[in-house]
């Protein structure tokens, strides 16, 4: 989903607002497609992700990604004045509010 709004914000960026948005080496390498990646640059790849085959300790790491999600949108909404992103991030935020309690949820009864 969030894909989807960075596509749907940038498609139809001319040249020069590529160049003022500081896009212009990302075009570069990925024209407008979405190249999965953190704000900082950094490509995403499974690598992030920690498993370690006990119940407790994966998911305590289920609701720190939860969290750090959550955080994450918090951020965006921080910057973003758009309000159809807005409302989408409010969305996926939510959700993963809702996650981390069942998460919760699922740890007290294991």
């Amino acid at each position: 989903m969030v894909g989807t709004i960075v596509h749907q914000l940038t498609r139809n960026l001319t040249d020069d607002q590529i160049k003022t948005a500081g896009f212009d080496t990302y075009f570069v390498d990925h024209t407008n497609g979405v190249y999965p990646q953190f704000a900082s640059g950094y490509p995403w790849s499974a690598a992030s992700l920690e498993v370690k085959g006990d119940l407790i300790a994966d998911l305590s790491e289920d609701l720190a990604a939860e969290q750090k999600a959550r955080v994450t949108y918090d951020n965006i909404l921080r910057l973003s004045d758009d309000p159809d992103v807005n409302d989408v991030i409010k969305f996926l935020r939510q959700r993963e509010v809702v996650h981390f309690q069942r998460f919760g949820e699922t740890k007290q009864s294991g």
